[in-house]
């Protein structure tokens, strides 16, 4: 990643490049970014190589990542996390201790104002409309096939994040 600089307001600060070139790429403009800039997600993943791809990727438009490598550890950092710091979890489903489907449930029902309104993205191999469905009824936003298509993805932070 190469940095750029990128006013925000009266303070300057280094972007990461690919924060530009997803704006112009995908019509973010300039408000676009600073929005993205301001994005904590949270990206649950187990397999390491897969969660490493996605912080690599996401992390590119300069929105600030946490992981977690469970459905547990999901909802454990979620509930621990203070109201409104995270925008969007964006959700693997087939993981070890708890699946992406039970840890959205347990996220949903957390006592918290913020949590009924945060994007819930599954990303994950279960394609058919049937995993869509069932993504849906246990509270996910959206649905995201892997592999991620690159365009869906960023189209997908375009809408959530902005």
């Amino acid at each position: 990643t190469i940095p750029i600089m990128y006013q925000l307001g009266t303070e300057r600060r280094p972007v990461p490049i690919a924060a530009a070139a997803f704006a112009g790429e995908y019509g973010v403009g300039e408000k676009g970014i600073k929005n993205m800039l301001q994005r904590k997600i949270l990206i649950v993943e187990d397999n390491e190589l897969n969660r490493e791809i996605a912080v690599e990727i996401i992390g590119s438009t300069g929105v600030s990542i946490d992981t977690a490598v469970n459905g547990l550890d999901a909802v454990n950092i979620v509930s621990q996390s203070t109201e409104g710091f995270y925008q969007m979890i964006l959700m693997d489903i087939q993981m070890p201790v708890m699946d992406g489907y039970e840890a959205t449930r347990q996220i949903r029902s957390l006592k918290r104002a913020d949590i009924r309104n945060i994007p819930i993205v599954a990303m994950t191999a279960n394609a058919f409309s049937e995993d869509v469905t069932n993504a849906i009824k246990a509270g996910m936003n959206y649905h995201l096939a892997k592999p991620i298509d690159l365009a869906a993805l960023m189209g997908v932070l375009n809408k959530y994040l902005q």
